[in-house]
């Protein structure tokens, strides 16, 4: 993923009003974060309740972002829409984004349920578990990241 910085945070989100773009809390350690792999970039606001953001790389090579309302994690776990992991070590909580343009300002959202505190790129990345001998890992490592992309990109398709 391309590196972005707060003046790319707050100027390019698909579905934020400038005064939620003002009120946003950066995520701490910015400077630090490693790029090379991450497949999106995502943080919960700690000052706004249930506030979440990510910053999802089209294939155009645009970076955008969403906002994202949290909910409560459900009582029963679900399995993250992104990045598909079963291992169920993350919280996966339902996360309602409004549509760009007239059709968020008529209230139009989308959602999807979605690891809590955007770990998908981490998820993805570890080694899956060996269902046989002679496995592949690395090309199943490799279907999960395409997969984890394809599905995020397609979600900033329909907003």
């Amino acid at each position: 993923m391309l590196a972005i910085n707060e003046k790319h945070i707050r100027t390019h989100f698909l579905n934020a009003s400038k005064k939620e773009r003002t009120e946003l809390t950066l995520p701490e350690g910015l400077d630090a974060v490693d790029w090379d792999s991450l497949d999106y970039f995502g943080w919960r606001d700690p000052r706004i309740s249930k506030r979440a953001y990510a910053f999802i790389p089209l294939e155009s090579g645009e970076v955008v972002g969403v906002l994202f309302r949290q909910q409560t994690p459900p009582p029963n776990p679900q399995l993250c829409g992104w990045c598909h992991d079963v291992r169920m070590r993350n919280e996966v909580v339902f996360c309602s984004a409004k549509r760009s343009g007239p059709s968020g300002r008529n209230g139009n959202s989308v959602g999807v349920y979605v690891c809590q505190d955007f770990q998908c790129s981490l998820n993805v990345r570890e080694d899956p578990p060996l269902p046989y001998d002679g496995f592949d890992q690395d090309a199943a490592r490799t279907r999960r990241i395409d997969g984890l992309v394809e599905r995020i990109r397609g979600f900033a398709a329909n907003l």
